[in-house]
């Protein structure tokens, strides 16, 4: 992110069903985002059949080419992924493990990047569970995550039927993510800014 430029914000997670709940909760999230004066991507329902992730070997599709390249050029992320026996989904986790490609980058993995995470499940004790994981991952990932995780209980509707988040308790929560990742990138880049300044 340069000077006057908005901040990307990338979105990653859901299930390969378009329209599922984690994705409807992962675009509520990013819609706080660019409200707060980001641009923003998502990689979710369909685009997240990745081959599975082979270190060393790239898979040449379109796809994978276009996750990795927005890793190495978003200024925040956030992933959201359903509980799926306790944990993150599979396929969130492999989306994930494309991020081994930055290893050797200028900035590897997502070093200093706000990280936000969204966890759904049809009951309270796995949002948690799967928060913790999607933690010790952003941490692995050398991330930060935000302060505020939305754990989301879909044991009951919290969307309508165009998408809009209906609980005030989960609208606040996504919100509340996308706006800290959007306001952590900004600090981030004034910070770099100022060390820069003092190194020039």
């Amino acid at each position: 992110m340069s000077d006057g430029k908005r901040p990307l914000i990338l979105g990653v997670g859901g299930t390969p069903r378009a329209g599922s709940t984690t994705e409807r909760a992962l675009a509520v999230c990013l819609a706080a985002a660019s409200a707060a004066g980001a641009d923003t991507a998502m990689i979710s329902g369909p685009n997240l059949m990745l081959p599975m992730y082979n270190p060393g070997q790239m898979p040449e599709t379109p796809e994978a080419a276009r996750l990795v390249d927005l890793y190495r050029r978003c200024d925040g992320i956030v992933i959201a992924s359903p509980a799926y026996h306790g944990s993150l989904s599979g396929l969130v986790k492999n989306a994930l493990d494309y991020a081994e490609e930055l290893r050797t980058a200028d900035r590897v993995y997502f070093d200093g990047l706000a990280v936000g995470l969204i966890a759904c499940a049809a009951g309270w004790q796995a949002t948690g569970q799967t928060l913790a994981a999607l933690r010790s991952i952003a941490h692995a990932l050398r991330g930060w995550p935000t302060p505020m995780g939305a754990a989301l209980n879909t044991s009951t509707k919290i969307f309508d039927d165009e998408g809009a988040c209906t609980d005030l308790s989960s609208r606040f929560q996504l919100e509340t993510v996308g706006q800290q990742v959007v306001r952590f990138s900004r600090m981030r880049e004034a910070v770099t800014r100022l060390e820069r300044g003092m190194m020039g």
